[in-house]
């Protein structure tokens, strides 16, 4: 997220709210237009997690997932993301490798990670704001968290599926791929009494399977 002067104990999250001209309406939530890389590269430089939309404005695709993130935003205000309209900024996307829009660029501490392509869902990015704010407030919480296990392999869906659960939630896991580890993968069925994956070990109780009801409930997640 942005840098932006905190106003209350979140101290990660944006605060300022700006306004936005979009389709002849104006927006009032935490949206900030950015307009040159070097300004992207100050906004993200002491964040933990920052989020920059890049568009084409007039581009059916691009108007489509912005105003997903105009829905989305809509009840968050206490949440910031950036954006940048390429036909106005033209040395962005060329640094991240980014040759289509709309892209949501994803930072983390200062560093681009990835990019997600295309017009995401209002969905898409209520999850990503919740998982951010939820991120932010067990920061400043400083909770203990528990001690997380993910077995899986490298073909297994599901396994994928509670690693990126994981990394939504800001929780930190080891990964063992049993594929390799064999004596790992022996342990694994040692304690669950069973061979598929994924298994999840959390605090030393064990998931098997995407529980996703049991895991949340284990991590605290809301």
């Amino acid at each position: 997220m942005s840098s932006f002067h905190p106003k209350d104990k979140m101290s990660v999250i944006l605060q300022l709210v700006y306004g936005l001209s979009w389709d002849g309406k104006t927006l009032n939530m935490a949206i900030l237009e950015i307009n040159t890389h070097e300004q992207l590269l100050s906004k993200i430089a002491n964040e933990s997690n920052s989020y920059l939309l890049l568009y084409k404005k007039g581009s059916e695709i691009s108007d489509c997932s912005y105003k997903s993130l105009q829905k989305a935003m809509k009840a968050k205000t206490d949440f910031g993301i950036m954006v940048a309209d390429v036909n106005k900024v033209k040395d962005i996307h060329k640094n991240y490798g980014i040759t289509t829009v709309p892209s949501l660029l994803i930072f983390k501490d200062g560093k681009f990670k990835k990019a997600e392509k295309g017009c995401n869902s209002e969905t898409f990015y209520t999850s990503l704001i919740e998982s951010s704010l939820f991120k932010a407030q067990s920061s400043i919480e400083n909770k203990q968290q528990k001690r997380v296990k993910v077995y899986s392999t490298p073909t297994c869906s599901w396994c994928k599926t509670i690693k990126r659960h994981c990394d939504q939630h800001g929780i930190k896991y080891t990964d063992i791929d049993v594929s390799r580890d064999q004596k790992a993968a022996e342990e694994m069925v040692r304690r669950s009494g069973q061979q598929g994956v994924p298994q999840t070990e959390i605090g030393g109780e064990i998931i098997v399977g995407f529980d996703k009801k049991r895991i949340n409930s284990l991590l605290g997640i809301t």
